[in-house]
């Protein structure tokens, strides 16, 4: 796997849900399963099937979650450049067409969440951004078309 790149609050988010997951989740489903082996005939038990699953997709989920931790690298914030647009700055944008004001941080993929104005540094829009300087404008191909946007303000 990849280095994945992340901050120091997300290192800890990753840690306390792979907490959560093995020392909750993980009790959950093996109830589930117990539950469902007392109820008989494993071979016709739904629940059991069902319950199998839950516990394959956890475990999953787990050793997704320790390969990621495992190969974390964080972020040091005091070292981040704000003259050109790079990993964990926030960015205020113009969008010349429409003239509306857009805020983002570019962050790993790991933390991505649009509805908090994070984006991942894999979208369209912060692979155009990255290198480019405050009054810069950048051309960005989106499903529904192209975007002109113009660098107004970079920062932490």
């Amino acid at each position: 796997m990849a280095i994945n790149y992340v901050t120091k609050e997300g290192l800890e988010k990753m840690k306390q849900e792979l907490d959560f997951l093995i020392k909750v989740e993980r009790k959950k489903v093996t109830e589930q399963i117990a539950e469902a082996r007392e109820k008989g005939d494993l071979s016709e038990n739904a629940e059991y099937d069902a319950a199998k699953e839950a516990q394959a997709m956890l475990e999953q989920r787990i050793a997704q979650l320790q390969e990621k931790i495992l190969n974390s690298r964080i972020i040091d914030s005091s070292t981040i450049d704000t003259n050109t647009v790079g990993m964990m700055n926030k960015v205020v944008l113009k969008n010349v067409k429409t003239k509306q004001t857009l805020t983002y941080i570019i962050v790993p993929d790991s933390e991505a969440n649009f509805k908090e104005g994070k984006i991942s540094i894999k979208t369209p829009i912060a692979a155009a951004l990255l290198g480019k300087k405050v009054k810069d404008k950048v051309q960005v191909t989106i499903p529904s078309g192209t975007l002109e946007l113009e660098i107004l303000e970079i920062s932490i």
